[in-house]
């Protein structure tokens, strides 16, 4: 097992990874499957400047998160980020996302960013596209609920909430 930084062509992996959670989760409020190009654009807008980094197990790549500018990238948000995570379908619940995420917050000290913020979808009643584990992941990571808003997704005939979750990684001077 290593963790690497994402390169441009590691795209089609992704997006593989990626495309499970379009189409079958209100985990992500994307309803179409971006194009190749455009991930692969995304992917390249991110590693400018913040890590992007993904787990491999056997030459496979499993998993992947990164990191981008909070709120649009105004200068007085510089020392937040917002972070992201997805592990392919069959790798969850084994420790991988601790060990991407561990790696990814390492990344941002060294950066000095000192608060990290997780958007993340919920409900009050789990269905089939949406249960409310990626809260009790970010909350085992240290992670706080801050924020919360209600019935703002419509994916698959239904509303879903969406919060907002916290994690201080440094000093505040």
């Amino acid at each position: 097992m290593i963790i690497r930084n994402v390169v441009a062509d590691d795209a089609k992996d992704l997006l593989n990874i990626y495309k499970y959670y379009v189409t079958n989760t209100a985990i992500t409020f994307e309803i179409d499957i971006p194009t190749l190009e455009e991930f692969q654009k995304r992917i390249e807008n991110i590693i400018k400047k913040y890590p992007y980094i993904c787990i491999e197990l056997d030459n496979k790549i499993i998993g992947y998160a990164y990191s981008h500018e909070f709120n649009n990238g105004r200068e007085a948000y510089r020392y937040s980020n917002e972070v992201t995570i997805y592990l392919d379908k069959d790798y969850k619940h084994k420790g991988y996302g601790k060990l991407l995420y561990n790696e990814l917050e390492s990344r941002l000290k060294k950066l000095g960013i000192i608060n990290l913020y997780a958007c993340i979808s919920s409900t009050i009643k789990s269905d089939e596209y949406l249960d409310n584990n990626s809260e009790l992941f970010h909350n085992h990571l240290g992670y706080k609920r801050v924020g919360e808003f209600k019935k703002c997704g419509y994916k698959f005939n239904r509303w879903y909430d969406m919060i907002w979750m916290e994690k201080i990684i440094g000093c505040h001077k």
